[in-house]
């Protein structure tokens, strides 16, 4: 029976980030590269299974992928050799991580320990590792991915970061309708990557998930506008705002519920340019899998996220 990513229990999620963490950790005392490193390639790895159907899904804790050729060797007549040494006489990478004589490319472990023993041919260094993934990967925008993601790691300690905020605040006055694919009235024929969020001008806009903030400043039809990318590779796009909050900086980590500008209705013009039609927020969501990066329509999730934060709220009271 084909596994269903979302069949998976909160329980589940507990049981397989404990695992996934005490393997990271123990990669980390053998090989001296902090364990958020590999927690930000393993995360990778697994937002990118999930945004393919190419790719199987894991059958342990650990994500990360290698193709039997890879793994083996190009001209290994053995596609699914688990002999260390005829691995490496092949040019394989696949390694022994738990010494039970084995390169077993479905063991945790020996998964671990391979991209371990390559990121270590560049050092142990931030500025080496980041070179070792570049090398692996050999594409920018997978680099910036992984390093947001260990950098978020990091600064919380805990890999559960997937905690979601509706962008205004509940209580304000606002509305909203699915406008994913519409066509658009302003900069010409296009089609509209995203849901608009009306509500009044300078309303608190709110980071909607823990991220890192990949982009801010003026776009010509955007406007003031900012984007964030989660653990999940999602890159989470706000624009037309009337400004953003003090000290707001490219590559800093935002949380769920921080406040990071104000509704406006800023674009279509040079910076500055204001007031061309009514206050609002234009959220957008776009997934990439690794090889091309694409919009989908974020109306589901704000209605999740918005019924949540309600739910939230009335817990308080």
């Amino acid at each position: 029976m084909p596994h269903s990513y979302a069949s998976e229990t909160k329980q589940d999620e507990v049981q397989i980030n404990k695992r996934r963490m005490e393997l990271f950790h123990h990669m980390e005392s053998v090989t001296h590269i902090p364990w958020y490193y590999f927690a930000g390639i393993d995360q990778y790895e697994r937002s990118t299974r999930r945004a393919r159907k190419d790719l199987p899904k894991e059958r342990g804790a650990i994500s990360i992928y290698y193709e039997d050729e890879k793994w083996s060797g190009p001209l290994n007549p053995t596609r699914q050799d688990t002999n260390p040494i005829t691995i490496a006489l092949f040019g394989g990478l696949g390694k022994d991580g738990n010494g039970d004589g084995k390169a077993d490319i479905n063991d945790d472990e020996d998964l671990l320990f391979t991209i371990a023993n390559y990121l270590q041919t560049f050092g142990v260094t931030h500025a080496q590792i980041k070179i070792g993934i570049w090398d692996y990967y050999k594409r920018s925008r997978t680099v910036d991915a992984v390093l947001g993601n260990a950098k978020l790691f990091k600064t919380y300690g805990r890999l559960d970061l997937q905690e979601k905020a509706f962008p205004v605040p509940i209580r304000s006055n606002h509305s909203y309708r699915s406008t994913w694919g519409d066509a658009r009235g302003w900069g010409g024929r296009r089609v509209h990557e995203g849901t608009d969020i009306f509500a009044d001008y300078g309303v608190p806009v709110r980071a909607t998930c823990y991220g890192v903030l990949e982009i801010k400043g003026w776009n010509r039809y955007g406007g003031w506008r900012i984007g964030i990318r989660d653990i999940n590779n999602t890159y989470h796009y706000l624009a037309h705002l009337s400004g953003f909050s003090k000290g707001l900086q490219v590559g800093q980590i935002v949380e769920p519920g921080m406040i990071i500008g104000g509704v406006g209705s800023s674009g279509y013009g040079p910076p500055g340019t204001s007031g061309k039609f009514p206050p609002h927020l234009h959220y957008g969501m776009y997934k990439d899998n690794g090889r091309i990066e694409w919009s989908f329509d974020p109306y589901p999730h704000l209605r999740n996220w918005e019924r949540l934060d309600r739910m939230k709220l009335n817990k308080k009271k």
